[in-house]
Order: C-alpha cells, then structure tokens, then sequence
C-alpha cells in the first residue's frame, strides 16, 4: 500500500495534468472498483470538468466542477495513468501497463477526456475504488471521519501532535505512529525512519516519552516525509514518481532495509525485529529501550 508521501506525489503529478480538462465517457469493468450509479455518472461526470486534484492521508480525490468529487484509494496494485498525444504519466504499481497500450485485462476504469486525452484506472487485484460523491460528503465518509491530522499540513504543530499522541499513552510509540486515527498516512518505512532520527525505541511506551522527545519525533515526521516526497517516494518495489522513475528515498534511508548495516550516527549494526506486528528496523545503542 503506498504511503502519504507516495500519494503526494502521484497527486502533484496529476494537477500538472488533469485540471480543466473536460469529461466526455466513462466505461467501467468491475462494480467493486468504481461502485457508483450510471445515473450519477451521467448527471455528475459527464461534462464536467476537473476542478482540482488534492489528498488526505493515503487517498486522492479529483474535485470536479459538478461538485461531486472522485474519491481514489489505490490500494496495492492500483495506478493512474494519463495519456494524451504528447504526455504519458503513469504512477502506481510498476508493470507494463504503465508503459503499454491500454486499456488492458487490468483496466479498471476508462475517463475519456473531450480533447481525447483519457485518464485509466488500473488495478490487478481489484482492492482498490474509485467513487463518485457530493463534495460536500466526502468528510463524511468513514475514513475521512476517522483519520487523524495530518502531519505536513502547516497549521499542524507539535503541540498537536504531543495532545494527539497523550490519548495513546499506553501504546507502543510505533503502533501509534502506524494507527491513522492518531496522525495520517505514517506507514512502516516513515516509523521506522522517523523513530531512529528521534533516537527513540519502537517498544517505548507513549507515556513514557516527555514532550521533549515527541516533539523531536514531530520534527523527525516531517523532515523524513518531506525528503522522502522531494525524493519521489520511497516503495520502490511497488510505486513509481509521476515522471515514471522509482522513488529514490531508500537510497537516503537511515535504518528501513539496513539491517546488517553500519548506524550513520553511531556505527553499531543495525537489527531487524518486530513491532506492532511489523518488521522494524533500530539501531540498538542509538535508540535505547
């Protein structure tokens, strides 16, 4: 599943692509992946144009000027690819259909543009959604009820992110990072990096952590994220930037893939265990339990 930097991406990549642009057909194949009425096709998509391209936590959403709003979860195998006479962008998991004609056997959903640009939805194992709804309802839906703040906004400050992580005060510090009702889209790779930069163990308890380290671990948040989206994103087994290349920041990764590995910071060997029912990377000397 991607993480919020790799969606940020994917999103950036879009709103250089789509905006304006006016919807003339949409053909689906699969009830499961674009769950939405014909009538409600007809009446809120077909022609109307895209009003903006935006993302909360791991979840695109494309603001048509209908005000209804195509809300996408990509879940593991899904991708966006958009195609016009000069442009290709594809982003999502890298097979060939990124690259190929389409549509294919992965084809999900088909958007005809009326400059005859189309934008496809592909997803292997139909786990992903596309669904269409009154703008005004997509806070409304469940994730959106439940997910947490989210953690580039920047209005988002460490005082939050302290009060946020006080109601978890139980919890192992890694399972709340992981839990999208405490701060949205931190996956695996950004716990793991943002912990390590903390010099914080994954197995400390919430309420054992004084505001000084959360507010570190804030920082560490933020900064991890945002090298990671300056660096196209970071799954590079499953997501690719929206100019077609693997997203690089593993290349800068601290501890996540390192085991076995030198510390930068202290040059202790790195150690894979498992916390929160994931593999977790620590460096034992710099993150201490």
């Amino acid at each position: 599943m991607p993480e919020l930097p790799e969606v940020e991406t994917i999103k950036r990549g879009l709103e250089g692509l789509i905006i304006d642009r006016r919807i003339k057909k949409v053909s689906n194949d699969n009830a499961k992946s674009f769950p939405n009425s014909q009538a409600d096709v007809d009446s809120f998509m077909i022609g109307s144009a895209v009003a903006g391209v935006s993302r909360r936590a791991k979840v695109l959403m494309i603001d048509l000027e209908s005000d209804y709003t195509l809300v996408i979860h990509l879940k593991m195998t899904g991708q966006i690819v958009f195609v016009d006479n000069t442009v290709r962008f594809g982003a999502g998991h890298p097979t060939d259909s990124l690259v190929k004609n389409l549509p294919d056997k992965s084809t999900r959903v088909e958007i005809f543009f009326e400059d005859e640009s189309k934008l496809y939805f592909n997803d292997q194992r139909k786990f992903g959604w596309m669904r269409l709804l009154p703008k005004l309802e997509v806070p409304n839906i469940d994730f959106m009820k439940k997910v947490g703040p989210e953690p580039l906004a920047d209005d988002f400050t460490a005082k939050q992110f302290i009060a946020s992580f006080k109601r978890r005060s139980n919890s192992r510090i890694k399972a709340a990072l992981l839990d999208q009702s405490v701060i949205a889209g931190v996956g695996n790779i950004y716990a793991d990096e943002s912990l390590w930069g903390a010099q914080i163990h994954p197995e400390k308890r919430v309420g054992e952590l004084t505001d000084k380290h959360l507010t570190k671990l804030y920082e560490q948040v933020r900064a991890v994220m945002n090298l990671s989206i300056q660096k196209g994103g970071s799954t590079d087994k499953n997501y690719i930037d929206a100019e077609g290349k693997r997203g690089s920041y593993l290349e800068f990764a601290n501890v996540f893939r390192r085991e076995g590995q030198a510390c930068g910071r202290c040059q202790t060997t790195i150690q894979k265990t498992r916390v929160a029912g994931r593999g977790t990377h620590i460096c034992p000397i710099c993150q201490k339990l």
